[in-house]
């Protein structure tokens, strides 16, 4: 008997999440709601995106983005905002820009995204722009740096490639001046990595120390049943999913394409990853909602970056199949999404978990954290169809 089956027989599977039987039939034999098709998820992602690439292509994202934040801490996240929309937003929708342009509707309106994003590139990392943004100052940067250069692996053959020499030399300048900032003992080691893997990925000068610490450490704290340490010790958040294996996959992924790092290190590290988006996909319930826990909710479906990583490797466990977790997405995303006060009304992200919360806010959390929901849609990569 199928284990989905078995549990759905007992009054308690209303309670246990994506195991129930009933979760598979609304998933896969019920697709009605408009909301579960790529239409919608092409369109909620241009939502998201259109403030911010829009403004900042037209170098006036400093003078029209909102900083909403916790009293008190204006001044601060009002340095360091802008970068964290724009890198955050990149590494989101840049597994869908990499499929590049074609004749269809969908695939029209990439382009007109690639294109605007690549503007976007050069104005955030131009000196000279009133749109530069802060890549050394504090320590904020480096994380929302890395987001940026995981978007660029992501995106590296449309958002890469085709720039010209200007421009590369303007990133590769950014990024590098992160190296000033000290990462903390914890999942900040991966930011220093990413960064450096993309240099090694773009041919650039690239320290191996700043990688090779970061997977040592992380391999040191893997705690068991697809769960890292974020730091030496147990966090009980969504880390493992912003952050910790989505950067870990790809930046070994890297090493190994380049010669650096054995193919079963990687294999080890996506057995976990894959394990890990199990657990994801079973915290979603027949409702699409899932558990509060631990801090950056303002994030929301960012949560689930990893199990959206995953299918877009086309590495799903056999017993989660594709229709069964763009479901469970899709019905997350659209709750979450259309909640009322999740977007102003001049189409910004505000902080919440579901609508407008800003008290669930952390001191670190201002409007361009947000656009980490954005890497809620890494399936947008795969191809329509």
């Amino acid at each position: 008997m199928q284990r989905r089956t078995f549990i759905s027989l007992f009054p308690i599977a209303a309670t246990v999440g994506s195991v129930v039987g009933t979760k598979r039939i609304d998933r896969e034999n019920k697709i009605t709601n408009l909301t579960d098709c790529r239409e919608y998820w092409v369109r909620l992602m241009k939502k998201i995106a259109d403030p911010v690439l829009i403004n900042l292509s037209r170098e006036q994202l400093r003078a029209n983005m909102p900083v909403e934040c916790r009293p008190g801490e204006e001044s601060s996240r009002k340095e360091v905002t802008h970068l964290e929309a724009f890198g955050r937003l990149v590494a989101g929708i840049s597994p869908w820009l990499e499929l590049g342009c074609d004749n269809t509707d969908e695939g029209k309106a990439r382009g007109d995204y690639i294109e605007l994003t690549r503007t976007c590139l050069s104005v955030a990392t131009n000196p000279h722009s009133p749109d530069f943004m802060n890549f050394s100052n504090g320590v904020q940067p480096l994380v929302d740096a890395a987001f940026l250069a995981h978007g660029l692996l992501r995106g590296y053959s449309q958002l890469w490639d085709p720039l010209d020499i200007t421009t590369k030399n303007n990133i590769v300048n950014a990024l590098r001046s992160t190296r000033i900032i000290k990462p903390y003992y914890s999942n900040w080691l991966l930011f220093s990595a990413m960064i450096e893997s993309f240099f090694l990925k773009a041919g650039y000068e690239w320290d191996p120390v700043r990688i090779d610490y970061a997977i040592k450490k992380h391999l040191e704290w893997y705690i068991g049943d697809g769960v890292y340490g974020d730091g030496p010790e147990f966090h009980w958040d969504y880390y493992n999913s912003f952050v910790i294996q989505p950067m870990l996959l790809d930046i070994i992924r890297v090493l190994v394409e380049s010669g650096k790092e054995t193919q079963d290190t990687y294999l080890q590290a996506l057995k976990r990853a894959k394990r890990y988006a199990v657990i994801l996909e079973r915290l979603i319930s027949p409702e699409g909602t899932f558990p509060p826990i631990g801090r950056s909710l303002p994030y929301r479906f960012g949560v689930f970056q990893l199990l959206g990583q995953i299918a877009l490797y086309d590495e799903l466990p056999e017993d989660i199949s594709p229709a069964q977790v763009r479901s469970a997405m899709s019905s997350v995303i659209s709750k979450m999404a259309e909640a009322p006060g999740t977007f102003d009304d001049k189409g910004w992200l505000t902080i919440g978990f579901y609508g407008h919360q800003p008290s669930i806010g952390e001191s670190y959390i201002s409007t361009g954290s947000l656009y980490l929901c954005a890497t809620g849609l890494l399936p947008l990569g795969l191809p329509p169809g």
